[in-house]
């Protein structure tokens, strides 16, 4: 039986992640690269994520915490909140909501992440936090209000 991708996109690994973690290609799209990174987290690939990091972040100064993280972070799922389409822009922006276990306590990240595309290539750059408002719908993705799911 075929793997599924960690990125929670309901392919196959093989079909989804797994070429550009092999560098097999490059992701398309931001959103594509979000999932990726998100799928490298889960695999503990610090070369994959260093690599997609903008080159003026200096990323390889996060190789020893990366590691150090991938001991004692299991990361849960991943939902894509919203992608915009970048057209012919050379930035892109996704905001997803990830859950992840870390020394054994459920958490999670919501975070809009600004991509740069440099030579035809998209690159992470930096993100936000958006505020999510007791009653508002959670960015999990469940329909419930934040206060009944995922604030809790």
């Amino acid at each position: 039986m075929s793997e599924s991708c960690p990125c929670c996109s309901g392919l196959e690994y093989s079909l989804c992640c797994q070429p550009w973690l092999n560098g097999d290609g490059i992701p398309p799209t931001p959103q594509a690269l979000m999932r990726s990174r998100y799928t490298a987290y889960a695999k503990g690939d610090a070369d994959y994520l260093i690599a997609t990091w903008h080159p003026d972040c200096d990323a390889a100064r996060f190789r020893e915490s990366l590691e150090e993280s991938f001991a004692v972070t299991r990361w849960l799922s991943l939902h894509i909140v919203e992608a915009q389409a970048p057209g012919d822009n050379a930035e892109g922006y996704v905001t997803f909501f990830a859950r992840f276990s870390e020394n054994q306590r459920n958490s999670f990240i919501h975070e809009r992440s600004r991509f740069l595309r440099l030579a035809q290539r998209w690159y992470y750059v930096d993100g936000t936090f958006p505020e999510t408002g007791r009653n508002d719908r959670c960015p999990c993705g469940s329909g419930k209000k934040f206060k009944k799911c995922c604030g809790q």
